[in-house]
Protein backbone atom coordinates (compact mmCIF):
# COMPACT_ATOMS: atom_id res chain seq x y z
CA UNK A 1 0.00 0.00 0.00
CA UNK A 2 1.41 3.48 -0.89
CA UNK A 3 -0.92 5.72 -0.04
CA UNK A 4 -2.81 6.61 3.22
CA UNK A 5 -5.82 8.52 4.85
CA UNK A 6 -5.39 12.03 6.02
CA UNK A 7 -7.41 15.13 7.13
CA UNK A 8 -6.18 18.13 5.46
CA UNK A 9 -6.83 21.78 5.80
CA UNK A 10 -6.58 24.47 3.06
CA UNK A 11 -7.50 27.17 4.36
CA UNK A 12 -8.59 28.64 7.52
CA UNK A 13 -12.20 28.33 8.99
CA UNK A 14 -14.76 26.15 10.57
CA UNK A 15 -14.65 22.55 11.73
CA UNK A 16 -15.74 21.73 7.52
CA UNK A 17 -12.70 23.07 6.35
CA UNK A 18 -10.73 19.44 7.62
CA UNK A 19 -11.20 17.12 4.43
CA UNK A 20 -9.92 13.70 4.61
CA UNK A 21 -8.93 12.39 1.81
CA UNK A 22 -5.76 10.13 0.04
CA UNK A 23 -2.29 11.15 0.26
CA UNK A 24 1.00 9.17 -0.54
CA UNK A 25 2.68 7.81 2.22
CA UNK A 26 5.39 9.87 3.46
CA UNK A 27 8.90 8.33 2.54
CA UNK A 28 10.93 8.54 5.96
CA UNK A 29 15.19 10.37 5.38
CA UNK A 30 17.73 9.22 7.25
CA UNK A 31 16.96 10.45 10.91
CA UNK A 32 13.34 10.05 10.83
CA UNK A 33 10.77 8.09 11.50
CA UNK A 34 7.33 6.75 9.30
CA UNK A 35 5.12 6.00 12.37
CA UNK A 36 2.22 4.00 11.74
CA UNK A 37 -0.31 6.24 13.23
CA UNK A 38 -3.42 4.28 15.62
CA UNK A 39 -4.15 7.45 17.96
CA UNK A 40 -3.55 11.02 18.25
CA UNK A 41 -5.32 13.42 20.64
CA UNK A 42 -6.66 16.93 19.67
CA UNK A 43 -4.98 19.90 21.24
CA UNK A 44 -6.85 23.87 21.39
CA UNK A 45 -3.62 25.11 19.54
CA UNK A 46 -4.65 22.76 16.78
CA UNK A 47 -7.80 24.66 16.89
CA UNK A 48 -6.45 27.79 17.12
CA UNK A 49 -4.24 27.44 13.66
CA UNK A 50 -7.66 25.83 12.07
CA UNK A 51 -9.26 29.06 12.76
CA UNK A 52 -6.43 30.76 11.27
CA UNK A 53 -4.33 32.09 14.27
CA UNK A 54 -1.20 30.53 13.62
CA UNK A 55 0.42 32.60 10.71
CA UNK A 56 3.52 30.59 10.90
CA UNK A 57 1.72 27.55 9.73
CA UNK A 58 1.39 27.41 5.91
CA UNK A 59 -1.76 25.04 4.60
CA UNK A 60 -2.45 22.84 3.07
CA UNK A 61 -1.28 21.08 5.82
CA UNK A 62 -1.81 17.95 7.89
CA UNK A 63 -2.36 19.20 11.30
CA UNK A 64 -1.71 17.10 14.57
CA UNK A 65 0.81 18.23 17.20
CA UNK A 66 1.15 14.29 18.77
CA UNK A 67 0.42 11.03 17.77
CA UNK A 68 1.36 7.38 18.62
CA UNK A 69 1.56 4.29 16.83
CA UNK A 70 3.84 1.28 15.81
CA UNK A 71 7.50 2.46 14.03
CA UNK A 72 6.79 1.57 10.40
CA UNK A 73 10.18 2.52 9.38
CA UNK A 74 13.31 4.25 11.10
CA UNK A 75 16.47 4.27 8.32
CA UNK A 76 18.99 4.96 10.93
CA UNK A 77 18.01 2.74 12.96
CA UNK A 78 16.82 4.60 15.85
CA UNK A 79 13.52 2.36 16.48
CA UNK A 80 13.16 -0.91 16.01
CA UNK A 81 10.16 -2.13 13.22
CA UNK A 82 6.86 -2.34 15.00
CA UNK A 83 7.71 -0.31 18.45
CA UNK A 84 4.97 1.31 20.30
CA UNK A 85 6.19 4.83 20.18
CA UNK A 86 5.00 8.75 20.68
CA UNK A 87 6.04 11.81 19.29
CA UNK A 88 4.79 15.52 19.90
CA UNK A 89 5.99 18.87 19.20
CA UNK A 90 9.40 19.83 17.25
CA UNK A 91 7.68 21.54 14.55
CA UNK A 92 5.11 18.53 13.72
CA UNK A 93 1.51 19.81 12.55
CA UNK A 94 3.25 22.88 12.04
CA UNK A 95 6.40 22.93 9.98
CA UNK A 96 5.74 19.83 8.45
CA UNK A 97 2.71 17.42 8.21
CA UNK A 98 1.11 16.03 11.43
CA UNK A 99 -0.67 13.41 13.38
CA UNK A 100 -4.47 13.82 11.71
CA UNK A 101 -3.16 10.97 9.37
CA UNK A 102 -2.57 6.90 9.16
CA UNK A 103 0.99 7.74 9.23
CA UNK A 104 3.25 10.45 9.85
CA UNK A 105 7.34 11.14 9.56
CA UNK A 106 8.56 13.12 12.65
CA UNK A 107 12.61 13.49 13.72
CA UNK A 108 13.99 10.66 15.26
CA UNK A 109 14.82 13.08 17.77
CA UNK A 110 11.08 14.19 18.68
CA UNK A 111 9.78 10.06 19.33
CA UNK A 112 9.85 8.11 22.63
CA UNK A 113 9.47 4.62 22.70
CA UNK A 114 6.92 2.94 25.44
CA UNK A 115 7.40 -0.38 26.50
CA UNK A 116 4.42 -0.39 28.73
CA UNK A 117 1.49 -1.82 26.70
CA UNK A 118 -2.12 0.37 27.65
CA UNK A 119 -5.07 1.18 24.81
CA UNK A 120 -4.53 2.94 21.99
CA UNK A 121 -7.53 5.54 22.98
CA UNK A 122 -5.56 6.00 26.58
CA UNK A 123 -2.09 6.40 24.70
CA UNK A 124 -3.59 8.25 22.65
CA UNK A 125 -4.07 11.14 25.24
CA UNK A 126 -1.36 11.55 26.82
CA UNK A 127 1.44 12.67 25.09
CA UNK A 128 0.69 16.68 24.72
CA UNK A 129 -1.36 16.50 27.61
CA UNK A 130 1.14 14.99 29.87
CA UNK A 131 3.95 17.12 28.65
CA UNK A 132 2.01 20.13 29.33
CA UNK A 133 1.09 19.28 32.89
CA UNK A 134 4.03 17.62 34.09
CA UNK A 135 6.40 20.61 32.39
CA UNK A 136 4.16 23.41 33.74
CA UNK A 137 4.35 21.64 37.47
CA UNK A 138 7.94 20.72 37.61
CA UNK A 139 9.66 23.20 35.21
CA UNK A 140 7.64 26.36 35.62
CA UNK A 141 5.97 25.67 38.84
CA UNK A 142 8.36 24.21 40.72
CA UNK A 143 6.01 22.23 42.44
CA UNK A 144 6.89 20.42 45.51
CA UNK A 145 5.50 17.62 48.23
CA UNK A 146 3.21 19.88 50.50
CA UNK A 147 2.38 22.50 48.08
CA UNK A 148 -1.23 23.47 47.79
CA UNK A 149 -1.97 24.18 44.32
CA UNK A 150 -4.68 26.01 42.87
CA UNK A 151 -5.81 24.79 38.74
CA UNK A 152 -7.94 27.50 37.17
CA UNK A 153 -9.37 25.78 34.56
CA UNK A 154 -9.64 22.62 36.49
CA UNK A 155 -11.85 20.31 34.02
CA UNK A 156 -9.39 20.90 30.81
CA UNK A 157 -7.21 17.32 29.87
CA UNK A 158 -4.80 19.10 30.95
CA UNK A 159 -5.77 20.77 34.03
CA UNK A 160 -7.58 16.92 34.78
CA UNK A 161 -3.66 15.52 34.18
CA UNK A 162 -1.85 18.11 35.94
CA UNK A 163 -4.25 17.24 39.24
CA UNK A 164 -3.50 13.70 39.10
CA UNK A 165 0.23 14.43 38.79
CA UNK A 166 0.20 16.80 41.04
CA UNK A 167 -1.88 14.51 44.28
CA UNK A 168 0.91 11.82 43.25
CA UNK A 169 3.63 14.23 43.80
CA UNK A 170 1.84 14.82 47.41
CA UNK A 171 0.43 18.26 46.77
CA UNK A 172 -2.61 19.34 48.03
CA UNK A 173 -5.10 20.19 45.15
CA UNK A 174 -8.07 22.68 44.30
CA UNK A 175 -9.00 23.13 40.99
CA UNK A 176 -12.18 25.12 39.64
CA UNK A 177 -15.18 25.01 37.13
CA UNK A 178 -18.01 26.74 35.59
CA UNK A 179 -19.85 24.01 36.75
CA UNK A 180 -20.81 22.12 39.76
CA UNK A 181 -21.89 18.82 38.30
CA UNK A 182 -18.01 18.35 37.22
CA UNK A 183 -17.22 17.83 40.63
CA UNK A 184 -16.89 14.08 40.45
CA UNK A 185 -15.48 14.14 37.75
CA UNK A 186 -12.40 16.57 39.31
CA UNK A 187 -12.37 14.58 42.44
CA UNK A 188 -11.58 11.44 40.81
CA UNK A 189 -8.24 13.30 39.46
CA UNK A 190 -7.50 13.73 42.26
CA UNK A 191 -8.52 17.43 43.20
CA UNK A 192 -9.49 17.95 47.36
CA UNK A 193 -11.23 20.89 46.95
CA UNK A 194 -13.29 22.31 43.77
CA UNK A 195 -14.33 25.94 43.55
CA UNK A 196 -16.95 27.14 41.55
CA UNK A 197 -15.84 30.15 39.13
CA UNK A 198 -18.10 32.66 37.93
CA UNK A 199 -15.70 34.61 36.66
CA UNK A 200 -13.96 35.82 39.79
CA UNK A 201 -12.62 33.39 42.82
CA UNK A 202 -10.34 35.23 44.88
CA UNK A 203 -12.32 36.19 47.40
CA UNK A 204 -13.44 32.36 47.75
CA UNK A 205 -10.03 31.34 47.81
CA UNK A 206 -8.79 33.55 50.41
CA UNK A 207 -12.17 32.84 52.36
CA UNK A 208 -10.89 29.27 52.55
CA UNK A 209 -7.41 29.18 52.48
CA UNK A 210 -6.86 33.01 53.97
CA UNK A 211 -2.82 33.21 53.14
CA UNK A 212 -3.64 31.75 49.46
CA UNK A 213 -2.39 28.89 47.97
CA UNK A 214 1.74 28.23 46.86
CA UNK A 215 1.28 27.77 42.80
CA UNK A 216 -1.81 28.64 40.57
CA UNK A 217 -1.81 26.81 37.23
CA UNK A 218 -3.39 29.14 34.84
CA UNK A 219 -5.18 27.42 31.99
CA UNK A 220 -8.10 29.37 31.16
CA UNK A 221 -5.76 32.29 30.41
CA UNK A 222 -5.54 36.46 30.29
CA UNK A 223 -9.01 36.63 31.04
CA UNK A 224 -9.04 35.37 34.51
CA UNK A 225 -5.04 35.78 35.02
CA UNK A 226 -4.83 38.73 37.73
CA UNK A 227 -8.18 37.22 39.47
CA UNK A 228 -5.88 34.01 39.88
CA UNK A 229 -2.32 36.16 40.95
CA UNK A 230 -4.60 37.29 43.83
CA UNK A 231 -4.75 33.90 44.95
CA UNK A 232 -1.51 32.83 45.70
CA UNK A 233 0.35 33.80 48.59
CA UNK A 234 3.51 35.24 49.27
CA UNK A 235 6.58 33.72 47.46
CA UNK A 236 3.97 32.10 45.60
CA UNK A 237 3.99 31.37 41.85
CA UNK A 238 1.83 31.80 38.99
CA UNK A 239 2.30 29.35 35.48
CA UNK A 240 -0.39 30.58 32.39
CA UNK A 241 -0.08 27.42 30.30
CA UNK A 242 -3.31 27.60 28.87
CA UNK A 243 -5.45 29.89 26.83
CA UNK A 244 -9.03 28.36 26.30
CA UNK A 245 -10.29 31.80 27.11
CA UNK A 246 -9.42 32.20 23.72
CA UNK A 247 -7.62 35.77 24.32
CA UNK A 248 -4.15 36.04 23.48
CA UNK A 249 -2.46 39.39 25.24
CA UNK A 250 -3.78 41.87 28.61
CA UNK A 251 -5.31 44.94 27.66
CA UNK A 252 -3.28 48.14 29.04
CA UNK A 253 -0.74 46.00 31.08
CA UNK A 254 0.54 47.57 34.37
CA UNK A 255 3.33 45.45 35.87
CA UNK A 256 3.22 47.51 39.72
CA UNK A 257 -0.77 46.72 39.98
CA UNK A 258 -1.31 43.77 38.30
CA UNK A 259 1.50 41.35 40.08
CA UNK A 260 1.04 41.34 43.84
CA UNK A 261 3.85 42.11 45.61
CA UNK A 262 6.02 39.09 46.20
CA UNK A 263 4.21 36.90 44.01
CA UNK A 264 6.09 35.18 40.61
CA UNK A 265 4.40 35.65 37.05
CA UNK A 266 5.87 32.70 34.78
CA UNK A 267 4.22 30.81 31.63
CA UNK A 268 5.18 27.54 30.28
CA UNK A 269 5.11 27.38 26.33
CA UNK A 270 6.72 23.17 26.22
CA UNK A 271 9.20 22.52 23.46
CA UNK A 272 11.08 20.26 21.66
CA UNK A 273 13.34 19.05 24.77
CA UNK A 274 10.54 19.52 26.94
CA UNK A 275 8.62 16.61 25.01
CA UNK A 276 11.83 14.76 25.61
CA UNK A 277 12.41 15.05 28.97
CA UNK A 278 8.63 13.68 29.77
CA UNK A 279 8.66 10.67 31.90
CA UNK A 280 6.34 9.40 29.47
CA UNK A 281 7.27 5.23 30.30
CA UNK A 282 7.19 5.81 33.93
CA UNK A 283 3.72 7.81 33.30
CA UNK A 284 2.42 4.90 31.23
CA UNK A 285 3.47 2.51 33.96
CA UNK A 286 1.18 4.45 36.45
CA UNK A 287 -1.68 4.66 34.47
CA UNK A 288 -1.50 0.94 33.68
CA UNK A 289 -0.95 -0.01 37.35
CA UNK A 290 -4.09 2.58 38.14
CA UNK A 291 -2.11 5.45 40.17
CA UNK A 292 -2.37 8.18 37.54
CA UNK A 293 -6.22 8.72 36.30
CA UNK A 294 -6.21 9.89 32.74
CA UNK A 295 -9.80 11.55 31.91
CA UNK A 296 -10.66 10.56 28.50
CA UNK A 297 -13.62 13.10 26.92
CA UNK A 298 -15.05 11.26 23.89
CA UNK A 299 -13.27 9.00 20.97
CA UNK A 300 -13.85 9.50 17.85
CA UNK A 301 -12.73 8.12 13.99
CA UNK A 302 -10.17 9.64 11.59
CA UNK A 303 -13.45 10.00 9.52
CA UNK A 304 -14.80 11.85 11.93
CA UNK A 305 -12.34 14.45 12.18
CA UNK A 306 -14.70 17.53 11.80
CA UNK A 307 -17.01 16.32 14.30
CA UNK A 308 -14.10 15.68 16.61
CA UNK A 309 -12.85 19.41 16.11
CA UNK A 310 -16.73 20.91 16.46
CA UNK A 311 -16.68 18.82 19.94
CA UNK A 312 -13.44 20.64 20.92
CA UNK A 313 -14.20 23.91 19.92
CA UNK A 314 -17.80 23.72 22.06
CA UNK A 315 -16.11 22.44 25.05
CA UNK A 316 -18.51 19.05 25.43
CA UNK A 317 -15.99 16.45 25.65
CA UNK A 318 -15.33 16.64 29.44
CA UNK A 319 -11.84 15.32 29.24
CA UNK A 320 -9.44 14.44 26.57
CA UNK A 321 -11.06 13.65 22.81
CA UNK A 322 -9.02 11.40 21.36
CA UNK A 323 -9.01 10.21 17.22
CA UNK A 324 -8.59 6.55 16.34
CA UNK A 325 -7.28 5.65 13.19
Amino acid sequence: MSTMKAAVIYEAGGPEVLKVETRPIPKPEKGQVLIRVKAFGLNRSELFTRQGHSPNVKFPRVLGIEAVGLVEEAPGNEFQKGEMVATAMGGIGRMFDGGYAEYTCPPATQVQAIKTEIPWETFGAIPEMLQTAYGSLFRSLLLKKGDHLLIRGGTTSVGLAAAAIAKNHGAQVSATSRRADRAEMMHASGVDHVFIDKGEIAADVRKKFPEGVDKVLELVGVTTLGDSMKCAKDGGIVCMTGMVGNKWSLDNFSPMDFIPTAVGLTTYAGDSNDFINTPLEEMAQQIKAGTLHVQIGKVFHLDDIVEAHRTMEENKAGGKIVVLT
